[in-house]
């Protein structure tokens, strides 16, 4: 099979598909290729146990460790990539996040461009993907030139109460920005299967929903699924000419202008590195061995904190976040946020707490409050995604920046002590626990400390962009999906795509 387009990107998640909608409204030729196919509206959207227990919608793919171990990623092959089943939080980066940040453990570097760079591309992203917030509750947040495009969410009873009990403690628990179609006429029902799991609705701002299928509306793009695309071919010179791989076990290839790799951190560092030829012996614009390094996903930990007195009766749990520590963790270093999660159930405890029975953590589940707490990691050129003698994507991941993570765990319990629970438990990621992933293929203004410029174009390969979270110089300590999308919507509309 062959075809051809102006644009060609490789990856359907939020990079890709937000950059198809911004590159639809320029009048542009787009195609679209997804390895995936369309997630289907099922009753086991909103199954705890297909979702969770039986994984019902990733992959059947393993990547390895360092020590030749499988572990199976947390990703998503699908139109929306992992926004299908993201929890729909899309926080702004701060005006800090894209500044150099000296920990003691690490460096975080300073980013290519500005947080005023990005601002108003911040306000069509949330426009775009209907979010819902609130300003004057976070005393970290950054100055936006727009309003949010929707009213914030409210708390449920339960968790009104458990922010009354926060704030007593002189913290400032502020409203969640979340992308959900709750509105007049709207489709969300604020049920309580939505973080983690798909929308049956499509009520969740995803970017099949949101972005992609409005811009196949206009006839500039177009979508080809079930092509996993394996190399980048650059013949005998310094630009993309064709990517290559497979549909249904038949050859593909499809040439083009421009050329984006949209697949997600590893994924798409995965795609440079297995393209090697006699031009490039590293892969395809890895002259300076960055590509796959400085892999990064944040450190994070999933708290559930039980108050045995307390019934939680709550069905939209995901409203608050405590961002008090941002800048500041109490030593003048930043920490990271507090943020709850959506309401977990008894057979969701029990993919990680195993030896338990599901009576007694249905018990347990009736009486908690579920919270994530997530810090930066710093980059480290040993954290990287290789590909290794098999085909497969081998990860070397060491945690950074971990006293900050613990620093700040340490204030998340007790604040929730001191809020009334009598027992805190808490589940630390590990390296299958990657959906924050990022910067393999970092930007930089240094042609030999960075892979990528500041609109995502490769120093060295001039018609060849990576618009997704690879790109990151850092990871910050927000959720990345919004950011993703800006930076999208700014490499839409600044480059010169002819």
């Amino acid at each position: 099979m062959k075809d051809s387009a102006t644009v060609v990107i490789v990856g359907s998640g939020m990079g890709g598909s937000t950059l198809a909608w911004g590159l639809a409204r320029r009048g542009i030729d787009v195609l679209v290729l997804e390895r995936g196919d369309y997630l289907p509206r099922e009753r086991e959207n909103w199954s705890p146990e297909a979702v969770f227990v039986e994984r019902r919608y990733k992959p059947d793919e393993t990547w390895v460790d360092d020590d030749g171990q499988d572990f199976r990623p947390g990703v998503h092959y699908l139109v929306g990539g992992n926004t299908k089943v993201y929890g729909a939080s899309l926080p702004r980066l701060r005006e800090r996040d894209f500044e150099r940040t000296d920990y003691p453990s690490g460096v975080s570097p300073a980013w290519p461009f500005s947080y005023a760079d990005l601002e108003p591309y911040y306000s069509q992203a949330e426009s775009l993907y209907r979010v819902h917030g609130t300003s004057g509750e976070d005393p970290t947040e950054p100055w936006r030139s727009q309003p949010y495009p929707y009213p914030a969410l409210g708390h449920e009873p339960y968790v009104q109460e458990t922010v009354l009990r926060i704030e007593q403690q002189g913290l400032h628990p502020s409203r969640t920005s979340m992308g959900v179609d709750l509105q007049p006429g709207g489709a969300c029902i604020r049920c309580s299967t939505c973080d983690g799991f798909p929308c049956r609705l499509g009520a969740k701002s995803d970017a099949e929903t949101c972005a992609l299928g409005p811009a196949m509306m206009g006839g500039h793009v177009r979508l080809l699924t079930g092509v996993r695309i394996d190399r980048i071919e650059t013949g005998a010179g310094d630009r993309v000419i064709a990517v290559t791989g497979e549909r249904n076990g038949e050859p593909v290839e499809i040439t083009g202008g421009s050329f984006v790799l949209a697949g997600g951190a590893a994924n798409s560092a995965a795609m440079l590195l297995r393209s090697t030829s006699d031009r490039w012996p590293g892969g395809v614009a890895n002259s300076t061995d960055l590509v796959g390094r400085n892999y990064m996903v944040h450190n994070n930990t999933h708290i559930a904190a039980i108050d045995p007195r307390r019934a939680n009766d709550v069905v939209f749990q995901k409203t608050v976040a405590v961002n008090d520590y941002y800048h500041d963790a109490g030593d003048g270093i930043p920490g990271g946020t507090i943020q709850l999660i959506g309401k977990v159930q008894g057979s969701m405890m029990k993919t990680h707490a195993t030896r338990a029975p599901l009576a007694v953590l249905n018990r347990m589940a009736g009486r908690s409050i579920e919270w994530l707490v997530m810090t930066e990691d710093t980059p480290s050129p040993d954290n990287r995604v290789r590909v290794n003698r098999d085909g497969r994507i081998q990860v070397s991941w060491q945690r950074t920046n971990y006293d900050r993570h613990e620093l700040l765990l340490g204030k998340a319990k007790r604040m929730l002590k001191d809020a009334g629970y009598i027992g805190v438990f808490e589940q630390r990621f590990g390296i299958d626990m990657n959906s924050h992933m990022c910067g393999t293929v970092r930007a930089g203004l240094d042609p030999t400390q960075s892979v990528l410029d500041e609109h995502c174009r490769s120093h060295e390969v001039s018609n060849l962009f990576v618009v997704d979270s690879s790109f990151f110089p850092s990871s910050g300590a927000q959720n990345p999906a919004l950011t993703i999308g800006a930076q999208a919507l700014r490499v839409a509309a600044e480059v010169n795509w002819n």
